[in-house]
């Protein structure tokens, strides 16, 4: 599932293509994905002018003249793609409509935006503008990793007492919003934290170490465009490059790339989430 920076990354994409523009024409091709679409999505849509887009943990938001909000999360498979404008160097024409086409906003100006999804585990939604905190989606999510409400008095006081892995006490999104599996271990592996290690044994230092990694890990990533595994791709079409520089994420059985160290990457099991880790330099 995309995480923080593959959302952030197809925000980004999408800006010069959606603020300020409006929806010529939208269409729904199916009535449900995850779960049923709003009531007259396509008609809601159509003629609306995006005000500006932003993100709220793995979840884009386009806040709309009409006074609502659409909110929208990739899912496993799900892709927003763009076409009809020029992206960088190139231009990309319209493709044909593909099986897995669910939803088509054509833009003012001529450019499209396709949500395809093979698997239907993303959601669409609608909202009034400004009530999305109590979304029931987003209700209870905790502070933005690379906001300013997120620092290290925040996070040692949060895992003070925990008595969970640190693993899964990061992935709770009521702690942090936005990380996942992935970004996770290769935190871990930057601080030298062992997944397993309780988060409540924790010193406050160690516990403080996490913050300046999560973002330094969360930046470069965003700078890479992602992590690209499975189905991820941006919003123009290109491959995210930052798992060319995991240094444990999915490196089972290799060596370590902490400098000076033997061991030698190891696999665990965690809550049915596979944890990637060197038992050698993580205590």
């Amino acid at each position: 599932m995309p995480e923080l920076p593959e959302v952030e990354t197809v925000r980004r994409g999408l800006e010069p293509v959606l603020t300020g523009r409006r929806i010529a024409a939208a269409q729904v091709r199916r009535p449900d994905l995850r779960w049923p679409l709003p009531e007259r999505m396509a008609e809601r849509l159509t003629g609306a002018r995006v005000e500006r887009l932003r993100r709220r943990s793995k979840y884009i938001l386009a806040d709309l003249d009409t006074g609502e909000t659409l909110l929208i999360h990739l899912g496993m498979s799900g892709r927003v793609l763009i076409s009809g404008v020029q992206l960088g160097a190139y231009q990309h024409e319209h493709a044909a409509p593909q099986a897995h086409d669910h939803i088509v906003l054509d833009m003012e100006g001529g450019a499209r935006v396709t949500y395809n999804d093979p698997r239907r585990f993303g959601m669409w939604d609608l909202m009034a503008t400004g009530t999305e905190e109590g979304h029931r989606l987003l209700a209870g999510l905790g502070p933005e990793p690379l906001g300013n409400a997120f620092d290290e008095p925040y996070l040692a006081a949060r895992l003070k007492g925990r008595n969970t892995p640190v693993k899964a006490a990061l992935l709770d999104q009521r702690l942090v919003a936005g990380l996942g599996n992935i970004y996770v271990c290769e935190v871990l592996h930057r601080t030298g934290i062992s997944p397993v290690r309780k988060a409540g044994r924790l010193s406050a230092a160690r516990a403080a170490s996490l913050v300046p990694a999560i973002r330094a890990v969360l930046t470069e990533a965003i700078e890479a465009g992602g992590s690209s595994l499975r189905d991820y791709r941006q919003a123009d079409g290109e491959l995210g490059y930052f798992q060319h520089v995991f240094r444990v994420y999915g490196r089972q059985d290799q060596p370590c790339r902490t400098p000076g160290c033997a061991g030698t990457v190891r696999r665990v099991v965690q809550s049915g989430r596979s944890s990637f880790y060197c038992p050698v330099c993580q205590r």
